[in-house]
Formats: structure tokens, C-alpha cells, sequence
């Protein structure tokens, strides 16, 4: 009797459970469209193929298609596939048919008195997210999203007033990375069908304005983990988009089941949103921490794989005034990197205001004194210049107007445009 029951309860691996703390929304690896074509960006070569073929090409010509397909998204940036000049005439529209290249849409483009950007983006269904651009004299970094809103609710930062929408596709991911090239025109030019009478030097790519990724966006990218790393990997593929995984950096607040299969499965740089140095004021400012505590989450790092004195584990820390910023709180915070042996780099974050905030950020000569202790600690802690606070587009200021819908009311809302049109 037992056994019936067990197998007649549904399958409840891809269902929502309920509350603020460990959300797990329905897994998906593309958007669904209107038209019925399906979206190939943010998709692997050998799913790319999958699709083809069960679309009706046969396994050879999958194979190929695929191949080349996956070459012109990912290495040539191509928005349609009108512009892939080695796929037959006749194949390029049977591809538009059924297929489509879904980069985000841009609803809304800032620029910042200090040269940071900053792009509203909006899917296919509707959601809107943001991304940065910060450019510096010897790199370019890209702030990049992994979901629409934010269920850890950490109280110094604005997007964490939002409510968690939903969890961005890998091609939503991924698709921030191209839009950002496609602004800087960091895309190789030249042909690619190269003939044998053709001058192999006009397939070139230009020297890099984007060099690093953060994964500090909008969202906590380890309770999307799944399409995070899969965006990733597209991101660091060599045939793909060719990031060193040693430039990109994943910041989570604390999601300790998950931070040792993200150094397995990913590989990338860890940062960690720490900002307190005891339990009272984490759980207050960093609600996850009444779920994985300071210890825990220190051990988690402490066992970061890959983890070294070359490849250190960033702690971000928000200065807060009167409330995190004392000289007895950053001679614990030297005391417990130490405590766990961590190879560790402090980043010390003014705080940026939002309206409605309740934190201050504390005064400079505070943030000297902290910045000072840590140094004299043997650990460096570099205090970061704000960037694009003048568009709210500093740490911690992300937050769009985005409403949690469901499907139908979306639907709802385009039939009605739609007669309205009519």
C-alpha cells in the first residue's frame, strides 16, 4: 500500500515551494513566444541540434546547422539568420520559420556622468531587468542579472523591496553579455564564409572595451543556479564567447548548499555579500543568514574549490552608519578570516542611497579608519569608488517597476492591445 502511494504522488522536483528562503520556481531553459518559433540563444550546440532534428533535418545536417549556428550567435553576435552567409539561401528561411534569436529587448538606455551604463531590459513575456556597465582605464565590467526581482529581501539594498518574478533563461543571461557587445561594437568583423580566393585577414576581432563579468545584478544567481552555470559556460566556451573564467566572478549572499557546486560545476571567481561580522546585525541587514550562519558561511568558503592566495575569495561589506562600521567590528572581521584561513580580499562599499531607505552610509574618515584596521590586519580592503549612483546604477540601487503577473494576465493585457490596435 506504501509503495502505491509513494508512486502515485506527482513529482514535485519542479514545483514551487513556498516561502522567502530557498525558492525553487519552475525550471526552463527558453522563454516561451507568442509565434510558436522557439528560441535558440542561451541554448548548447548539441541542444541546438536537438532541436534542429526533431524539426525535421536529418542527423547529418542537424549536426552542421547546429554547428554553425552556434558559431554565428555566440562568436559573430548575428541577431537573425539572414545574416549567416554560409547557411543556404534556401535553409536561412526555413530557420526563421521555426527558430529565433530572442535577445532582450532595451526599453530604456542610461549614461552616467562617470561613463558607467545602464540598461533597462524587458523579455519576451513582458518582465523587465537591468544590467551595468562600469568602464575603467584598464578594464571594462559588466553587471549582469539573473532574475527579475529578489527573494533574500537584504534591507540596504533596492532590489531586495522587489518581489521575486520570476528566473532569467541562460539566454536571458547570456543575452545581457551580447547586447552589451552589440553596444560597443565589440563584435569580429569581416567575413566568415571564407573562400579559398578570399583574404582570410578581413575575419578579425577588435581589441576588448568589455573584459569582466559580475554576477551581482538583480538576484541571487545560486537559487537560479541551473541557467546561471549554463550561461556561463556559454560565456567561457572557447568557440562561443571566449571569456576567461578567471574574469568573471559569481557573488552570492550566502547560499551555502550551493557555493561547492558552483566552484565544481562553474569554476569562476566567489564573492560573498558578508556586510556584518555578527549574527544580530547579518540577520537583520542579510536575512539568509538566520537560515546559513556566519560559521557556516565561512566554512563554505573556506572549502571554495579552487579557492587560493592567487585566486581569493572577495567579501563585500556595505558601510552602514552606526551600524557595521565600528573599529571593534573590523577587528572581528580580521579575526574571523583569519580564524578560517581564508585567502581574502575586502571590498568596502559606501552605501548608496535609494529612497526609503533607512541606513546612512558611514562618514569617510570611518570608512578610512575600518579600511586601515583590516590592511594592518594583513588583508586588503580597498574602499570601491561608487559608480553611477547619479542613475541608480550603484551597488545595491537596482530596481525596476516590474509587477508579478501570471501568464494569463499578460495574455490578457496583449489581446486587449491588440483590439485596441484594431
Amino acid at each position: 500500500m506504501r509503495a502505491y502511494i509513494r508512486s502515485a504522488m506527482p513529482d514535485t522536483s519542479s514545483m514551487p515551494i513556498p516561502g522567502l528562503v530557498d525558492p525553487v520556481p519552475t525550471p526552463r531553459d527558453v522563454t516561451p513566444r507568442r509565434d510558436g518559433r522557439v528560441d535558440v540563444l542561451g541554448l548548447p550546440r548539441t541542444r541546438i541540434r536537438e532541436l534542429f532534428s526533431r524539426a525535421g533535418l536529418d542527423e547529418k545536417q542537424a549536426k552542421l546547422r547546429a554547428k554553425q549556428v552556434y558559431h554565428w550567435l555566440y562568436h559573430r553576435g548575428a541577431i537573425s539568420f539572414a545574416d549567416m552567409t554560409d547557411i543556404s539561401k534556401t535553409m536561412r528561411p526555413w530557420l526563421e520559420e521555426r527558430f529565433v534569436i530572442g535577445r532582450p529587448e532595451v526599453a530604456e538606455a542610461q549614461h552616467s556622468n562617470d561613463g558607467t551604463r545602464k540598461w533597462l531590459l524587458r523579455t519576451d513575456d513582458g518582465h523587465e531587468f537591468e544590467m551595468v556597465f562600469i568602464p575603467d582605464a584598464d578594464r571594462g565590467t559588466l553587471c549582469v542579472s539573473s532574475q527579475v526581482g529578489c527573494t533574500l529581501n537584504c534591507t540596504f539594498c533596492h532590489t531586495g523591496t522587489m518581489r521575486l518574478v520570476r528566473n532569467l533563461t541562460p539566454g536571458e543571461i547570456v543575452g545581457q553579455v551580447m547586447l552589451a557587445r552589440d553596444s560597443l561594437g565589440e563584435w569580429p568583423k569581416g567575413k566568415m564564409d571564407v573562400s579559398d580566393d578570399a583574404d582570410e585577414t578581413e575575419y578579425r576581432a577588435d581589441g576588448r572595451l568589455l573584459t569582466n563579468i559580475v554576477m551581482m545584478g538583480m538576484g541571487e544567481p545560486l537559487y537560479n543556479f541551473d541557467n546561471v552555470r549554463d550561461a556561463l559556460k556559454l560565456v567561457m566556451d572557447g568557440e562561443g564567447l571566449a571569456l576567461s573564467k578567471r574574469r568573471i566572478t559569481l557573488s552570492t549572499s550566502g547560499v551555502v548548499p550551493a557555493m561547492a557546486r558552483c566552484g565544481e560545476e562553474i569554476g569562476v571567481n566567489l564573492a560573498v555579500s558578508l556586510h556584518a561580522v555578527n549574527k544580530e546585525v547579518r540577520d537583520e541587514i542579510v536575512p539568509i543568514n538566520r537560515k546559513y550562519g556566519l560559521e557556516e558561511l565561512l566554512q563554505a568558503c573556506a572549502d571554495y574549490p579552487g579557492a587560493s592566495n592567487s585566486r581569493r575569495i572577495t567579501f563585500e561589506y556595505v558601510m552602514l552608519k552606526d551600524k557595521n562600521d565600528s573599529d571593534e567590528d573590523a577587528h572581528e572581521l580580521v579575526r574571523l578570516l583569519r580564524k578560517y584561513d581564508l585567502p581574502a580580499k575586502v571590498n568596502l562599499i559606501p552605501f548608496n542611497p535609494w529612497p526609503g531607505s533607512i541606513y546612512e552610509c558611514s562618514e569617510p574618515a570611518r570608512i578610512r579608519s575600518f579600511s586601515n584596521i583590516v590592511f594592518e590586519g594583513g588583508i586588503s580592503a580597498p574602499v570601491r569608488t561608487p559608480r553611477g549612483r547619479d542613475i541608480d546604477a550603484a551597488c545595491g540601487q537596482l530596481k525596476t517597476s516590474a509587477l508579478k503577473k501570471s501568464r494569463a494576465e499578460l495574455d490578457r493585457e496583449a489581446e486587449a492591445a491588440e483590439l485596441a490596435q484594431a
